[in-house]
């Protein structure tokens, strides 16, 4: 398995020290007071699941305990202590404890009263949804990252159509961004390819100062496509969105595997397939895919990289 770092809590203590230097000759020097930095803002997470992630033999669910994952578990290990094909990546996040997770099961607002409103998170993940967005969810969507917090699409290949009722994941998040009340205009500066490409190792570009590459869970060299898709960039309508995984032979604005970009105040990254974030464990009855722990790729850095970087 990819190395993820230590998971080392940065928390620091908030109370001012009074400090004494000591002269040559013994006599103390005049106090001063130093209060440290203070402690590391928790990044608040939200998973959707109300978007029929969890349709045929898709189970992206960090729990079946929702809202609240440590319900079924308070402080887990491994992946088997929450259930779900996304386990490990929150129990990733969670063993840290710098984080604060949650799973939507309703309509996603922005702006209301609801202890899931996106208004208390920093940042929203759609692991491959397969039901349409309405309007309302979609301004919230939009309003939600303008004003400041992240958003973690993920896709998976054209005609990945979990529950048969007429979108594919490609679609809906197309859709999301084409057809919105807030902003329509390629907002995000780039779109999904209606592609299923079968196989690969899509490969990180070189870039030692990108945060999402070279983050606090370990350097990203390679990510996996198990029947995927890619992404065109186009920076003239956005011109912060940023390749960093590229499909063999691809570069530039074409074959972006993985991208990252800003719109507002916010941060949106994307990926084109399910299958990284796949632990291979879930609910009996789905056949899931280890792409997590791939030993070709660092899936699970570029995952949880990126989720600090949306968060922060």
């Amino acid at each position: 398995m990819p190395s993820l770092g230590k998971f080392t809590s940065r928390r620091r203590f908030t109370t001012a020290l009074t400090v004494f230097g000591m002269l040559a000759t013994g006599a103390a020097v005049q106090a001063a007071t130093v209060t440290p930095a203070a402690a590391a803002t928790t990044h608040r997470v939200l998973f959707d699941d109300g978007h029929a992630e969890e349709a045929g033999n898709a189970d992206w669910i960090i729990s079946t305990s929702k809202p609240d994952p440590l319900s079924q578990d308070s402080s887990p290990s491994s992946d088997k202590d929450w259930t779900g094909a996304l386990s490990s990546w929150g129990i990733a996040l969670q063993k840290t404890g710098d984080y604060s997770l949650k799973t939507a099961t309703s309509a996603l607002t922005y702006g209301g009263s609801s202890a899931n409103d996106l208004s208390n998170f920093d940042t929203l993940v759609l692991p491959e949804p397969n039901i349409k967005f309405t309007t309302a969810e979609k301004t919230a969507i939009m309003k939600f990252v303008k004003a400041g917090g992240g958003l973690f699409m993920i896709s998976d290949h054209t005609g990945s159509d979990r529950n048969n009722d007429g979108y594919d994941a490609v679609e809906i998040l197309n859709d999301l961004m084409t057809n919105n009340s807030v902003d329509s205009d390629d907002p995000f500066g780039f779109s999904i390819d209606s592609l299923n490409i079968s196989s690969g190792y899509p490969k990180a570009i070189t870039d030692s100062s990108d945060p999402v590459l070279h983050g606090s869970f370990g350097t990203v060299t390679k990510s996996l496509i198990a029947n995927g898709t890619t992404a065109t960039l186009t920076p003239a309508d956005n011109s912060a969105v940023k390749g960093l995984v590229y499909r063999s032979g691809y570069s530039g604005n074409t074959g972006a595997f993985f991208l990252a970009s800003t719109y507002g105040s916010g941060k949106v990254a994307f990926w084109g397939d399910s299958s990284p974030i796949d632990d291979g464990t879930g609910q009996s009855g789905n056949t899931l895919y280890d792409g997590w722990n791939d030993t070709g790729a660092t899936n699970a850095a570029l995952a949880l990289n990126a989720t600090e970087w949306l968060s922060s």
